[in-house]
């Protein structure tokens, strides 16, 4: 069997396309995080209250909102690159504007500017990245988790120290920062193909007819709106400096990172999705409620602020997991329609809550904060029975699919492979130890959609993986080797797949199955849930792991050497 691609052994080795676009990630998740320590100095300098302040969130929010519904259609007709490379030059040039302004208006306009561009670069960034890591989907995952982290927790830092010279610099950093990724995506960035099928303009919109979409938008509307008021008020009790509030949302940002990327996935896999939603949701009103009670102790604000990360990063990942359980559209229209509706709610929020801390007090905005979230139970529960089901019916059981004519197979070898450059290698070991057994082999592709904070991105198309389990299969009968094949499909859980497969080959009495080594590093694989502990825990079959050069290593107690007397 041809070799194909040899694959990377470290994620970080990527070509020059990729980390164009994971510098530009960077950068782009500093977004929020970023203006954060400067707002008291915003109001300060420019002589302006905290609710006129706070206008710079609605701006750029409710404009990437509706940038949302268009952000499909553009990318599906000039490309990702275009799409990218227009995005980028948006933020430069809005993001400079803002620095080069002396009114809260000024800056409130080229905010707006600023949210366009953040909407057309990060709904391609993560495909751009894909597309283009030659560590395989795998290792183009962990780059844009290791993006994401550092831009959530160093925007907060970078804003304080930037900010502490003057309100302009965060500004002008940006501008700055993004002006050099988008060179380097002129430069380096391949042009990628388009899809097959545009996306139709009105397709977000139409989306939200569906139950099941729409409650999970309305519940992200209200967390947005409790979120974002504490995002766009809390700096103002804490009574601090650019630098120590950068230092602030640093720690905020870091618990958001870890949470969302780590923790979220194996909650929702221990417990479900709307349970673990369910809890916090409330544990977030309790920080609203903490944050009201407490706004004129600095201390409180601070510490309440902090904790609050861990929550906000879990839930960012769950309503994004949620929302791809029940969404009956495909994922990039549903991230569309949903990123449109909570958005609205992020960008609404701030302005209500200056003008209710104006008429009566800041602690009002947070109770109503609290509130908000108390509401997102509410609406959440209403399509509890949606999101069960749709648990139910992806996890822990979803269907293997066949690929091409299905034929029954008698105690074969199953070999699990993925949209990685081993899988050739994997299947040719696998089809060894087939031969060895005289038994036939079963091709498993195994096609995670992956959810990441707030993306959802699958790592190939349904026609491509098909296409690719078929060329093997193909390779392997002129090779004389009995193989079928099937499809996997998974989302955003891991652990999940493996149980299914672990239990498709106790149905079929497997000889044994065999699985390639995870590019996901130890930590990842703990947090996430690991496809290979779970598929090794569930199965009554040998499991062997197969690295190119090494003899095969089994995983649970059975021998490789029963297998030439099974």
């Amino acid at each position: 069997m041809s070799s194909g691609a040899k694959p990377a052994s470290n994620p970080f080795r990527q070509p020059r396309a990729v980390w164009a676009v994971a510098f530009a990630c960077v950068i782009s998740f500093m977004g929020i995080g970023l203006v954060d320590p400067i707002l008291p100095a915003l109001a300060s300098d420019l002589h302006a209250t905290p609710s006129q302040v706070s206008l710079l969130f609605t701006s750029y929010l409710v404009v990437t909102a509706v940038a949302m519904l268009v952000v499909g259609w553009v990318s599906s007709r000039i490309g990702a690159k275009r799409t990218l490379i227009t995005g980028l030059a948006i933020i430069v040039v809005f993001a400079a504007l803002a620095g080069t302004t002396d009114t809260v208006g000024g800056i409130v306009g080229f905010r707006a500017g600023w949210g366009l561009g953040n909407a057309l670069f990060i709904a391609t960034s993560l495909a751009v990245i894909v597309a283009s890591a030659s560590g395989g989907f795998a290792g183009a995952i962990i780059l844009y988790e290791t993006a994401l982290g550092l831009g959530i927790a160093v925007g907060p830092l970078l804003g304080g120290e930037l900010g502490s010279i003057s309100w302009r610099g965060p500004f002008f950093g940006v501008s700055a920062l993004m002006a050099i990724a988008l060179v380097a995506t002129v430069l380096f960035v391949p042009e990628l193909p388009k899809p097959a099928k545009p996306t139709a303009l009105a397709a977000p919109i139409k989306a939200l007819r569906h139950r099941g979409l729409l409650t999970m938008g309305i519940m992200a509307l209200l967390y947005n709106w409790g979120f974002f008021t504490m995002l766009g008020y809390a700096p103002y009790p804490m009574e601090l400096g650019a630098e120590k509030l950068g230092l602030v949302f640093t720690g905020w940002g870091l618990l958001v990172a870890a949470f969302s990327v780590w923790f979220a996935p194996r909650l929702q896999a221990r417990f479900g999705t709307a349970k673990v939603l369910y809890a916090n949701m409330f544990a977030l009103g309790i920080v609203m409620a903490v944050i009201a009670a407490g706004v004129n102790t600095p201390t409180v604000v601070i510490v309440a602020v902090i904790v609050s990360g861990a929550f906000i990063g879990i839930n960012n990942t769950l309503t994004t997991q949620a929302v791809m359980l029940v969404a009956p559209v495909e994922r990039s229209i549903a991230s569309s329609s949903y990123g449109f509706v909570r958005f609205i709610g992020g960008g609404l929020a701030p302005f209500v809550a200056g003008k209710l801390a104006d008429r009566f007090d800041l602690s009002v905005p947070f109770y109503l904060g609290g509130v908000a979230f108390l509401l997102a139970i509410v609406v959440l529960a209403s399509g509890h029975r949606l999101i069960s089901a749709a648990e139910a019916d992806l996890a822990p059981t979803p269907v293997l699919e066949p690929v091409g004519e299905a034929v029954p197979v008698q105690r074969p070898v199953v070999v699990a492979i993925g949209a990685t450059p081993d899988a050739a290698e994997v299947v040719a070991a696998a089809a060894s130890i087939a031969r060895e057994a005289g038994a036939p082999l079963e091709v498993v592709r195994v096609r995670e959609t992956v959810i990441i904070e707030e993306m959802a991105i699958d790592p190939e198309d349904d026609s491509d993986a098909r296409q690719a389990v078929n060329d093997l299969v193909d390779e392997l009968t002129a090779q004389g080797v009995t193989a079928t094949a099937l499809l996997l499909h998974s989302v955003g859980d891991h652990a999940a797949a493996g149980r299914v497969l672990a239990q498709h080959a106790d149905e079929v009495h497997a000889r044994t199955v065999a699985v390639g080594r995870s590019a996901r590093g130890p930590a990842s694989q703990f947090a996430e849930g690991s496809f290979t502990s779970a598929l090794t825990h569930a199965t009554r079959s040998t499991v062997v792991l197969l690295s190119e050069g090494e003899t095969p290593h089994p995983l649970n107690p059975a021998v490789l050497a029963g297998l030439r007397q099974a």
